[in-house]
């Protein structure tokens, strides 16, 4: 019953002998623990004959979820990020979920969390924050391949209305977006969430194009690098590229070459290459542009010139 529950969550459409086989059971019994699960309070739908199925769907209420342990982790880190402010509008409720789920996690998987959060040392961020209804509307939009509707300011332009055909949400640094294709300019493109407003499903479905990239980030990812940047970002850093893309992320490209990795970011704002050097432990080398090399020596000679008080020059306390 657990596992019949855990495979119809994924939500797509079961054929009844595939999922008999997935169980290893009769039809007959499969038949019987789907009126099991009805009466949990599960909305099952079945479609009958020979090519018969089952799928579940969205009820009136939430039923209990079957999480596995890695899913229960992920969920409270994910709700750990959003009470941080990743979210807009979310970290009051984020809070109020963390504290659900962790109350009802078992002990073990409680010290994995403690752990993690206790291990960790987040990065400064800052960028935009985006409004989540727009990103769960978006995403449901993705998911039932329905058209969204929305108001949408580029760069340096003025609002316009987009019809779009939404195929993946991508996170990219602290920015999301969304990638599509745009039934009124009748190409692919890519959309800063956080620059749309307005956002509604029409209600109005569509068949699925093929996209014209490996994944959603790497089209998210070309359109970025054909964009004009204020900064090309070329790095040298003397360190694996393993351990370059452990900090780097997918803030940028990396490329592995002798004696290193080199880094690229096209960038308006060198916030973001300085932090990724500061918190990488290897020697680098600037290849471009100037401005950040200037940044980088201006902040060396800064922590050059802050001396700490060393811990034998500082008053001893008095007992109280």
């Amino acid at each position: 019953m657990l596992e019949l529950l855990s495979l119809l969550q994924t939500h797509r459409y079961w054929p009844g002998a595939e999922l008999a086989e997935r169980l290893e059971v009769s039809e007959r019994t499969l038949r019987r623990d789907i009126e099991r699960v009805r009466d949990l309070g599960y909305p099952v739908d079945a479609v009958r004959g020979v090519a018969g199925g089952y799928q579940l769907r969205a009820g009136g209420t939430l039923p209990p979820l079957l999480l596995t342990d890695e899913e229960a982790v992920a969920i409270a880190v994910g709700l750990r990020t959003a009470a941080a402010g990743a979210v807009q509008g979310m970290e009051e409720t984020a809070v109020q979920s963390l504290t659900k789920v962790l109350s009802l996690m078992p002990p073990r998987l409680r010290r994995r969390i403690d752990a993690l959060a206790d291990q960790t040392v987040p990065a400064p961020m800052r960028g935009p924050t985006v409004d989540a209804t727009t990103l769960t509307t978006l995403a449901q939009g993705c998911r039932d391949d329905e058209i969204a509707a929305f108001s949408y300011a580029a760069r340096d332009a003025d609002p316009t209305q987009r019809r779009v055909e939404p195929h993946r949400l991508v996170s990219l640094g602290r920015r999301w977006y969304l990638v599509g294709y745009d039934r009124d300019r009748d190409d692919w493109r890519s959309f800063r969430v956080d620059r749309m407003s307005e956002v509604a499903l029409t209600g109005r479905r569509f068949h699925a194009r093929e996209l014209p990239a490996s994944d959603a980030l790497a089209f998210v990812r070309a359109g970025i690098r054909q964009m004009p940047r204020r900064y090309d970002v070329r790095v040298l850093i003397r360190a694996p590229l393993p351990d370059v893309a452990a900090v780097v992320g997918r803030w940028a490209e990396l490329a592995e070459v002798d004696g290193g990795t080199v880094m690229t970011m096209p960038t308006d704002d060198l916030f973001w290459p300085l932090a990724v050097l500061a918190t990488i432990d290897a020697d680098f080398e600037v290849e471009g542009p100037d401005e950040l090399r200037d940044q980088v020596a201006s902040v060396a000679r800064r922590f050059r010139g802050s001396r700490g008080v060393p811990a034998r020059a500082r008053s001893p306390r008095r007992a109280p």
